[in-house]
């Protein structure tokens, strides 16, 4: 019963931080009209959280396996709350950016060590599965109810309250986890690498700043730069990783087909899913006309079927390989994507909301079972770093889709529009509603329902594809090389 306690304490991380990524797109209007940031100061407050916690991650997760997982999980809800209440009084943006830098830092303590907290608590497969499913469910919610709280909250107060939110969350979790949550590391783990740790974040960072210039601002120099960059110290870290007695990330792991499979799953699968919500949600605001609150409750049929799915999988995982349902899962969500290519100008809402609780029916599955699959492929003193994996897989995967996906509908919506159209309106719908011209808007609401007929095409193709490579890599149990060769590096070392 303990351990059932203790996942309801580490679902409230799970939940506000889902919650996080989407309640501030919310609030940005409104702490704009407040602080007056520069249009550069306004993409950082945005960027800089997600720059932090996809450079973090890793870093991260290997810390709790060496410090505790438990311990770090306290640290960052200590480091997260109070971020927040910087966040929330910001006079200036300056200040805004830095409080966001420090909740993504904080941010990235979170989440692979709920992960590998829970693969400690659940040594049963099956309630392993079962939990993980419920964490995946949490996550989905929070996405859900982000816009939800979000609205409530910023019609009742200012909007700092957004960032507030996490503070009574974090006392919560600091008081119970003591109690409910147990200590665990790998109690033969060394000191932390400081320079694999610098080698990790220059190839990180760079790698995700070039994929979002990529995504708004199209290929640039300084982008392809920051992209060369990435991948030279990437070289750099895995080549000092394979020298290291106790490594940041334990490459290892990669020689089983079913962890880099799970990876691939997770990597794709939340590539196509992240570019497709943000189509979708901007279509219900801007195509279909609903308000932000009213948007975010017809998102919520598709948040419960992935949560009614995410809870189901596991337990059909009892009587069909993992791999194949995988799979499966992401067929299914491929028929949703499929739904999306057939909308039809502003009268395709419902199509839009049916497509998204298909495409939601097969993610809930693809996330749990994926995520159990890449922390069960790990040993346990490793555990918080196969977690930061996944979590770092699917990151890179959102930053990823709207990078390809997200400048592919870019693409065809500019093609879609009337010669002569102003230079704001080729940038974005949104800059097209500016203008306010009748048939202009027209126009480009129908070139945007172009846009995202081409990324439901788009989608389907990936979410097949990855599918099949799914069934081939991801098998039943491995009898994989990590953990007899970590025992001996322990022993080793004694």
């Amino acid at each position: 019963m303990r351990e059932w306690l203790g996942l309801a304490v580490l679902a409230l991380p799970t939940l506000l931080l889902s919650v996080d990524a989407t309640v501030l797109y919310l609030a940005l209007p409104h702490l704009t009209t407040d602080l007056w940031p520069t249009a550069t100061q306004t993409l950082w407050i945005v960027d800089i959280y997600g720059f932090m916690i996809g450079g973090f991650l890793i870093t991260m997760g290997t810390l709790g396996d060496r410090i505790g997982r438990r311990r770090l999980l306290m640290i960052g809800a200590l480091a997260f709350g109070a971020a927040s209440v910087l966040a929330a009084y910001a006079t200036d943006p300056t200040v805004l950016i830095a409080a966001r830098a420090l909740l993504g830092v904080a941010g990235a303590t979170l989440m692979p060590s709920t992960l590998a907290l829970i693969t400690t608590m659940f040594r049963d497969p099956a309630q392993r599965g079962m939990a993980i499913g419920v964490w995946a469910a949490c996550f989905s919610a929070g996405l859900a109810a982000g816009p939800l709280i979000g609205g409530a909250l910023l019609e009742l107060f200012w909007w700092g309250s957004v960032f507030l939110l996490a503070v009574p969350v974090m006392v919560v979790l600091l008081v119970a986890a003591p109690v409910l949550l147990p200590e665990a590391k790998d109690p033969q783990a060394g000191r932390i690498d400081l320079v694999s740790v610098a080698l990790s974040l220059a190839a990180m960072l760079p790698a995700i700043y070039s994929l979002k210039v990529i995504a708004t601002e199209g290929i640039e120099v300084g982008a392809l730069v920051a992209l060369v960059a990435s991948v030279v110290f990437g070289v750099l870290f895995v080549r000092r990783q394979r020298t290291l007695a106790d490594p940041l990330l334990d490459l290892r792991l990669f020689a089983r087909p079913s962890f880099v499979g799970a990876l691939l799953a997770l990597l794709v699968g939340l590539a196509v899913v992240g570019v497709v919500y943000l189509f979708a949600t901007q279509y219900l605001q801007m195509v279909s006309g609903l308000s932000p609150l009213a948007a975010g409750l017809w998102l919520l049929p598709s948040a419960v079927a992935m949560i009614v799915t995410s809870i189901a999988a596991p337990v059909l995982a009892r009587k069909v390989a993992p791999g194949l349902l995988v799979a499966a899962s992401l067929v299914v969500s491929a028929v949703g994507y499929v739904l999306l290519a057939f909308v039809d100008g502003p009268n395709g809402m419902a199509l839009v909301v049916a497509g998204l609780v298909v495409i939601y029916l097969g993610i809930g599955p693809m996330m749990a079972l994926g995520t159990d699959l890449v922390v069960s492929r790990a040993p346990a003193e490793r555990a918080g770093s196969a977690a930061a994996m996944s979590e770092t897989s699917m990151e890179f995967g959102l930053a990823l889709g709207v990078a390809v996906l997200g400048s592919l509908g870019a693409a065809v919506y500019r093609s879609e529009l009337p010669g002569g159209t102003p230079a704001e309106a080729t940038e974005s719908l949104a800059g097209a509603l500016a203008v306010g011209n009748a048939d202009l808007v027209a126009a480009a609401r129908e070139a945007f329902t172009s846009a995202l007929n081409a990324v439901g095409w788009a989608g389907a193709v990936a979410a097949v594809g990855i599918a099949v490579v799914t069934a081939l890599l991801v098998r039943g149990p491995e009898a994989g090389p990590t953990q007899p060769v970590m025992e001996e590096a322990a022993t080793s070392r004694n």
